[in-house]
């Protein structure tokens, strides 16, 4: 009797401990989506923060589902262990075993189709940059999507500013566009560019609003 009550007193404690970590994840979540502008406030005030931390109000969704699976899982299995209800506790090593078999799932897929995913890549890479060669500075959708997606994420090009040697733009101005330069100041030269790498998720979503 005292060591099954010891494993009640343990089990409360521990989904206690889980409750509470997603009621907070799932707080901040909901403050990452409703109050942005407080958020980015607040990073901005860290002392030599890195400007890809501003890309943490992207992840507001998955922390507010995380919260929620965390919560509901503290919740049976405190109230399970509580009561000793077998239905909550059944349900709750239900969730667990559901979580588990979608990590190992996922990591199978990631190990299976990482390859696929990097050949992937390279060739989204290829038509980028030809992309980029052929209508960046003639095309003014090309143009407007693409400083776009460099002014947000603070990057240039798909690889680096080499991607737009020989593009009409570089060729009509002897310039590079100002999101490739470490300055604001015009005009943009081979002296100043950046080799900043744009971030792949953004370039897909890029990709697909061209197709």
């Amino acid at each position: 009797m005292g060591c099954f009550g010891f494993l009640k007193g343990m089990m409360f404690v521990f989904n206690g401990i889980i409750f509470l970590a997603g009621a907070v994840i799932l707080g901040v979540g909901i403050w990452v989506k409703v109050d942005s502008g407080s958020v980015l406030s607040l990073l901005g005030k860290i002392p030599n923060a890195p400007e890809q931390l501003s890309q943490v109000l992207n992840v507001g969704y998955l922390l507010i589902a995380v919260g929620a699976v965390l919560l509901i899982l503290g919740f049976l299995g405190c109230c399970g262990a509580v009561k000793e209800s077998k239905c909550m506790l059944l349900l709750f090593f239900v969730i667990i075993l559901l979580v588990f078999i979608a990590e190992v799932a996922g990591a199978i897929v990631i190990l299976v189709f990482k390859p696929l995913a990097n050949d992937l890549i390279r060739k989204l890479g290829v038509e980028m940059v030809k992309d980029i060669k052929n209508d960046y500075g003639q095309n003014p959708d090309t143009t407007g999507l693409w400083n776009s997606t460099m002014e947000t994420l603070k990057c240039c090009g798909f690889n680096n500013y080499t991607d737009f040697e020989g593009s009409p733009f570089v060729t009509d101005t002897k310039n590079f566009p100002l999101p490739c330069c470490s300055s604001t100041a015009s005009p943009c030269s081979a002296n100043n560019t950046m080799n900043s790498v744009c971030d792949t998720g953004a370039l897909n979503e890029f990709m697909v609003f061209r197709l």
